[in-house]
């Protein structure tokens, strides 16, 4: 369990296959921030640009280490399959920390496309065409995990290709999270939120009075 919170700030260091068919997935070797993994065990789960991974393998003094992510993983998100590509990091909720984002389980839910990313006064706006699937799930200041950063949603607007949403980032969620590279375009990973996906169940589920 996460709360999009970004942690921290790392870099895919080396990318390796595990296989020689399409079928395999890779090993990614991720350079952490100086200090990051002093409380990081191996087997611990840390998400990477919204998606929850386990540490494999772990060299706390050099600040590195390994996730190994599936060819299902890497065909259902962006942003994972690129050597020296940042990526934000979160360690897993512990029982005893502030909710201090909204709850994010770490499972992308689709991947969205950037269609605007300019800066609007000292903030930046950020637009977001989700998959029309995805649709259903976003409200006016509703929550969103983009790339792993907890989010609220501005604007929503159906169009025939998708959901469109805008978002505002402020200089601080610009400068300590990977956002600031996005361009239209590009690729990314988008989480829903929980409660809306239980509210959706709950509502196809109920009896008619």
């Amino acid at each position: 369990m996460f709360t999009g919170i970004i942690t921290g700030v790392g870099r895919i260091a080396d990318l390796h296959p595990l296989g020689s068919s399409l079928d395999h997935g890779k090993r990614l070797t991720i350079e952490a921030p100086p200090g990051y993994l002093d409380d990081v065990a191996l087997g611990d789960s840390i998400a990477h640009n919204g998606a929850c991974m386990t540490v494999t393998s772990l060299d706390a003094p050099s600040s590195r280490f390994t996730i190994d992510i599936s060819a299902e993983s890497l065909a259902r998100t962006t942003g994972l399959d690129q050597a020296g590509r940042r990526v934000n990091l979160e360690k897993a909720l512990r029982a005893h920390d502030r909710l201090g984002g909204h709850i994010v389980s770490g499972h992308v839910d689709g991947v969205g496309r950037v269609t605007r990313f300019e800066r609007v006064g000292e903030s930046w706006e950020l637009r977001v065409l989700a998959p029309p699937a995805l649709g259903k799930y976003l409200a006016y200041k509703g929550s969103i995990a983009v790339n792993g950063v907890s989010l609220t949603v501005n604007r929503v607007q159906d169009l025939p290709d998708g959901c469109e949403f805008s978002i505002n980032l402020i200089p601080h969620t610009v400068q300590n999270t990977t956002l600031g590279d996005l361009a239209a375009g590009g690729g990314v990973n988008l989480e829903i939120d929980t409660v809306a996906r239980y509210v959706e169940r709950m509502l196809a589920t109920a009896t008619p009075l």
